[in-house]
């Protein structure tokens, strides 16, 4: 796997050029490969509750849809393949229509109060609930309020780290509760 010769199209590269980066990049893409994801990385994919899926429409737009659930709800398959139950939405069934005439996506995930992000190019693959019960079981979440309509199994091609340069801390309320209550122990008693 090797996220950099994915990402890297000619006028990417022409730009590098141009602009001075294209040497670093070019020994990138020359040792940047990866088999598989590493423990890092799956314990990264496994506490998110949220990610963003781009896919590309027949008409070539790229289309960017959120995800969310509980932690785990991307679920790590093996060091090169994550999946999910695919939750009934608004029905407008954008990102499984693109899907369909093209396999092709690319997540972002991001954890705002550790500045960290984690881009992944995948092909992604839809199946049934019905014709794949084991799976379906495996995926399944406790104490979450869902239906699932299918699954949606990515089998990673690459990924890569994005710079933390610009990313706001932000906080979830778990993440707040816990600061406080270590603060807290004791204190009132």
């Amino acid at each position: 796997m090797n996220y950099y010769k994915t990402a890297f199209s000619e006028a990417s590269k022409k730009l590098q050029e141009q602009f001075g980066s294209r040497q670093t990049y070019s020994k990138a893409e020359k040792y940047g490969v990866q088999d598989g994801l590493s423990q890092n990385e799956v314990r990264f994919i496994e506490d998110r509750n949220s990610f963003y899926m781009a896919t590309v429409g027949e008409n070539g737009f790229p289309y960017i849809q959120h995800r969310g659930g509980p932690k785990c709800f991307l679920s790590v398959l093996d060091e090169k393949t994550v999946a999910f139950l695919d939750f009934v939405g608004n029905k407008q069934y954008i990102s499984v229509g693109n899907m369909a005439t093209n396999d092709k996506v690319s997540l972002f995930l991001i954890s705002y109060s550790h500045k960290a992000r984690l881009k992944i190019y995948a092909k992604a693959i839809v199946l049934s609930l019905e014709e794949n019960p084991d799976l379906t079981q495996k995926l399944m979440l406790q104490d979450y309020k869902y239906k699932p309509e299918r699954i949606i199994v990515l089998d990673i091609e690459a990924y890569d780290w994005n710079c933390s340069q610009h990313i706001t801390p932000r906080y979830t309320l778990e993440e707040i509760d816990a600061v406080f209550s270590k603060n807290t122990e004791g204190v009132f008693k």
